[in-house]
Parts: structure tokens; sequence; C-alpha cells
């Protein structure tokens, strides 16, 4: 995130009472998944804050490095596959569920090579312009920024939910304003308003009490 240690670490406890709410409101395991990305997102920016610490000089660089490799796993290893499965569960019918089958396909083949990326390449981690960045070689390529934005963006546009939709036109929107000003510190950055567009599940969890859960009479796959 943006600015500091603080920011991260204040950022993480309020996305926490989100999740937890979110969680709250949950009728079927199917659910479980997708509520539970705004609390995964609180301990997303909870790791950053102990990166930043350590970039201040805190914490030591073994320390630093460990946490911006764990903040990264999740953010460009996990994501892809993470977002498209937590649609493809929790949407109503076999229909809507196999719409989601190419972009589970796209997000699992993003995040294998992306793990292998990220054991195979050193990654860097320093501070510009208020925002830390992280570069890793063999993920920071075009082709597979397309592959993930389709991944954690993709499903969401094709979900049968209203409100799937609308987090999803956020985050695309995010993206694109974070590519086009602070590009060099993507991952942070777009994480973490990704993270606070994750409010919409809470919203969404909250309001459609009277209507879930879903008929999951029929197989995941069916």
């Amino acid at each position: 995130m943006c600015f500091s240690a603080t920011a991260n670490f204040v950022g993480s406890g309020v996305l926490g009472a989100v999740g937890v709410v979110t969680l709250t409101k949950v009728k079927h395991k199917r659910e479980l998944l997708f509520a539970s990305l705004p609390t995964l997102f609180a301990v997303h920016q909870f790791m950053e804050g102990f990166v930043w610490l350590g970039l201040d000089g805190i914490l030591s660089p073994a320390v630093t490095h460990n946490m911006g490799a764990a903040f990264v796993l999740y953010a460009q290893g996990l994501l892809p596959f993470v977002i498209p499965l937590a649609v493809l569960l929790f949407e109503p019918n076999a229909k809507s569920r196999k719409r989601m089958l190419p972009f589970l396909a796209i997000g699992t083949a993003t995040t294998l090579y992306m793990l292998w990326a990220l054991i195979a390449y050193p990654l860097h981690i320093f501070v510009r312009g208020n925002s830390i960045v992280y570069i890793n070689d063999g993920t920071n390529n075009t082709v597979l920024g397309v592959l993930y934005v389709i991944a954690t963006c993709g499903s969401l546009f094709f979900s049968k939910v209203r409100d799937m939709v609308i987090f999803g036109a956020a985050n695309l929107t995010i993206l694109l304003v974070v590519m086009a000003v602070k590009r060099y510190a993507f991952t942070s950055v777009w994480c973490a308003y990704a993270a606070a567009a994750s409010v919409i599940i809470l919203v969404y969890f909250w309001k459609s009490q009277l209507t879930r859960p879903f008929k999951y009479a029929e197989a995941i796959w069916g």
C-alpha cells in the first residue's frame, strides 16, 4: 500500500473487521471462499506492513525479504487461481459455473507459472514514489499481465451475481488507473485498492441474506 507501515496496519484492521462481518453472513459452504476474500486481503495488507518496517530499517533484511516474498506469493501466485475458483463455487447453477471454467483454467496455468517464476528468479523489493516496488524478472512481462487480469477480473464480469460484476468493474477500473499512474508499483498499489473494493463483498452478503443460499442441488461441474 502507499505511504507507510501504519497505513497498512490500519487498513488491515479495518478490512479484518469487514472480513469477520462478511463471514458471519455465510449460509452455505460454497459461499465461504468468496466471503473470505476481505479477510485474505486484510492478512495480505498486514504482511506488507512488515515489509515497510523492514525497508525503514526496523526489521532485518531477511525478515523483510521473507515478508515481501509472502506478499508477492499471494498477490501474484495465488489470486489468479483463488478468485475464479471462488466465483465458480458461488455461482447458482451449472450453466453459470461452466462459464467460469475457462477463467479457472487460465488462472490455474498463470498461478503455476508464477509460482515457478517466484522460485526460479530473485525478488527485488524497494521504495519508489512512496510505494513499494516488487520486481521478479520471471513474472514481469505483458503477456503474463494480460492473463492475470483475465483470471482475476474476467470471471467476475461473467458472473450471474450482479454485485460480483460490480466488484469486477471496480477492480478493473482501479487496475487501469494504477497501470497508467503507478505501473512500477502495480502489485502493491492495486492490491491495496482491490482490498478496499472488497467492501463491496460485505455489502452484497449483507443485503442478499433473504435470497441466499442458492439452490446448490446440481454438481459443481454438472
